[in-house]
């Protein structure tokens, strides 16, 4: 059984998401990063990093226990024990890896950045909001040139490299885009959205999520508490 122990967010949904389009049997296991859930030791001992999501399988490669850490190698995984949405051949594979890589090392972290000064700074520090917001809207630019040839984000299959952007883009609004700006990603992103798995996974602990308002919070994913654990 496949274990996932996750929150609503952007990286939560991306596993959330890869779960329901292989037709994975899961429980999930609500990891209230506001409240500090991420900081208990039996968390830590599945995620050293103290982030979700984390995942584990008692039916791991060779048929032993397996835990992993990390959203990108959690869809490699998912995508290698189930045969799905990688493809077989090298040139066509590290054609979607190359994409991945992007939203690891790109759009989540710039999209992140970009959330955190535009919503969450105590205060409004100019330079920041105008570096990751014209970031944004370049690693938007990015994606919308390689949607004008190509019907996916990697090619014209749907892989992980979707599923692996898809969640990052929902919260557009936050991160300064207009999406008329960009027609062809968002012709992509409606028909992402529009596949029935995507809609259930989007939908997993949804509704345990809050608007991040109250100083405790803000102190636990911010503060002094995310650096003092190590």
């Amino acid at each position: 059984m496949i274990d996932v122990f996750s929150w609503p967010t952007s990286n939560g949904h991306k596993v959330h998401i890869m779960l329901e389009e292989c037709g994975l049997p899961y429980r999930v296991h609500p990891i209230n990063i506001g409240a500090g859930d991420q900081f208990k030791p039996d968390f830590l001992k599945i995620s050293p990093n103290n982030k979700i999501p984390a995942l584990t399988d008692s039916e791991g490669p060779g048929g032993k226990p397996i835990s992993l850490f990390e959203s990108g190698a959690i869809l490699l995984y998912l995508a290698a024990k189930t045969g799905k949405l990688l493809p077989k051949s090298d040139r066509q594979k590290y054609e979607v890896l190359q994409w991945l890589m992007f939203q690891m090392g790109g759009v989540g972290p710039m999209l992140g950045q970009a959330h955190h000064f535009r919503l969450y700074a105590p205060e409004k520090i100019e330079y920041a909001f105008n570096r990751y917001t014209n970031e944004a809207k370049r690693l938007y630019g990015v994606m919308e040139k390689q949607l004008e040839k190509k019907r996916f984000i990697a090619g014209n299959q749907y892989t992980i490299a979707d599923i692996a952007i898809f969640p990052w883009l929902r919260n557009w609004q936050n991160q300064g885009i207009d999406w008329a700006d960009y027609p062809h990603l968002k012709e992509w992103f409606d028909r992402i959205g529009n596949r029935p798995a995507v809609k259930r996974g989007v939908q997993v602990l949804a509704h345990a999520r809050k608007p991040i308002t109250d100083d405790k919070s803000r102190e636990v994913l911010f503060g002094k508490t995310q650096y003092s654990q190590h």
